[in-house]
């Protein structure tokens, strides 16, 4: 199996992995505080309509929807604040509207999409090294941002009321995390796919959380559990010759599983 390792590409994919990790570590502890997954899905299949819209333009179809999930996020944000509108009527607008838009304009695109199925279940095993700059620059960008702000977004994450009391910018702070969310599920689609993004983005988070109390405590054993999730997927994948990126969720999945069910033990244990 460690055969594999004299491979470039799975060297990329290692790599790819580490940074996708560190991001939905920092990122996905505040959307399980904040119980923003529903919001994280929204985003997360907005990206769909950038992805079509890069197709029928000619560009980066990453580039789309990066764009494309950076303007729903302030949208949802916007529309909520100054509109009224509820998040959840706004989550259900945005998804379907993304997907309805990526559906038209590849269909609209001349020629085949040839990726488009690694961009829905994710490929991680074909990122180039070019794309690996991209994600690290993000995984700055979002470390960074989150360094700068910390315990401002630890305000509004925990108690938006005292943080508008305290004359906070929550709005503008708000927008922020959105952004950094869109950042995020732009980083995991080569990862895993639209379709499989909230669940690594919000797993090793709500797995941390069981162990610890301490943000700081949860985003680092967020971001070092998603990085066992990732390379222990891309091995399996590569050596079982199945997807990655439903290999690497299903991983996750069975480690939170397993997690809720010792959690349960320990707890009926006590009692008796």
């Amino acid at each position: 199996m460690f055969d594999f390792l004299s491979f470039t590409f799975f060297q990329n994919a290692l790599v790819a992995g580490i940074l996708a990790s560190i991001a939905c570590g920092i990122i996905g502890t505040y959307v399980i505080i904040r119980r923003m997954v529903a919001i994280s899905g929204g985003i997360s299949h907005a990206a769909f309509g950038g992805i079509g819209i890069g197709y029928y333009l000619g560009i980066e179809p990453l580039l789309g929807a990066l764009v494309f999930t950076t303007g729903a996020a302030i949208t949802m944000g916007e529309l909520e604040q100054k509109a009224h509108q509820h998040m959840d009527t706004l989550i259900g607008a945005v998804w379907a509207t993304g997907m309805a838009l990526g559906i038209l304009f590849i269909y609209l695109s001349p020629g085949f999409a040839p990726d488009l199925f690694g961009y829905l279940f994710g490929n991680i095993l074909l990122i180039p090294r070019s794309e690996l700059l991209i994600l690290a620059s993000l995984v700055v960008v979002i470390v960074i941002t989150v360094g700068l702000l910390f315990y401002d977004l630890l305000a509004i994450t925990f108690d938006e009321e005292y943080a508008t009391v305290t004359n906070l910018p929550v709005t503008t702070l708000t927008r922020i995390l959105l952004v950094l969310i869109a950042l995020t599920v732009v980083m995991l689609i080569q990862v895993v796919g639209i379709i499989l993004v909230i669940a690594l983005l919000t797993l090793p988070a709500a797995i941390s959380r069981e162990f610890s109390g301490d943000v700081k405590t949860m985003m680092i054993c967020a971001a070092a559990l998603g990085m066992a999730f990732t390379t222990t997927g891309i091995f399996l994948s590569a050596a079982l010759n199945v997807p990655s990126g439903a290999t690497i969720i299903l991983v996750s999945a069975g480690v939170y599983a397993g997690v809720l069910v010792l959690k349960r033990f320990h707890k009926n244990r006590s009692r008796a």
